[in-house]
C-alpha cells in the first residue's frame, strides 16, 4: 500500500511539474514581455491591438492604464494599454506572412504574443 501511495504521489508532482513547465511558465513570460512593452512606450510609437488595429500612440495615462492611439487621421481611440500587442514592426509582419505561407523557408520565425 505504501509503494502505490508514493508512486500515484510522483506521478502527480511530475504531472504538475510538465502542466507548470507547458502551461503556465510561458504565458507568465508572455505577460511579462507585453508588460515590459507597455511600460516602455511613449507617444509616437506604432503599436498593434488585441483586436488587430495598428496604430500611433497619442497619449498615455498611465493612472487609469488607458492608451490614446490614433489608427486613422484625425480619429483617436481610448485603448487599455493590456490590449496593446505588440509595437508595429512592417517588416516583420510581411517576414511571418512569407512564412505563414511557406515562402520563406530558411527563416526562423520570431515568437509574438
Amino acid at each position: 500500500m505504501g509503494s502505490e501511495f508514493l508512486l500515484v504521489a510522483f506521478l502527480l508532482l511530475a504531472g504538475m511539474g510538465v502542466y507548470w513547465t507547458m502551461v503556465l511558465f510561458p504565458r507568465q513570460r508572455d505577460f511579462q514581455r507585453r508588460q515590459d512593452m507597455a511600460r516602455s512606450l511613449s507617444e509616437g510609437d506604432e503599436v498593434i491591438t488585441g483586436g488587430g488595429l495598428v496604430g500611433r500612440v497619442k497619449r498615455i495615462d498611465s493612472e487609469h492604464g488607458v492608451a490614446y492611439v490614433e489608427v486613422a487621421e484625425g480619429l483617436e481611440v481610448r485603448v487599455l494599454t493590456a490590449a496593446l500587442v505588440d509595437r508595429y514592426d512592417p517588416e516583420e509582419v510581411a517576414r511571418n506572412i512569407r512564412l505563414a505561407k511557406g515562402e520563406d523557408e530558411n527563416a526562423v520565425p520570431r515568437q509574438t504574443v
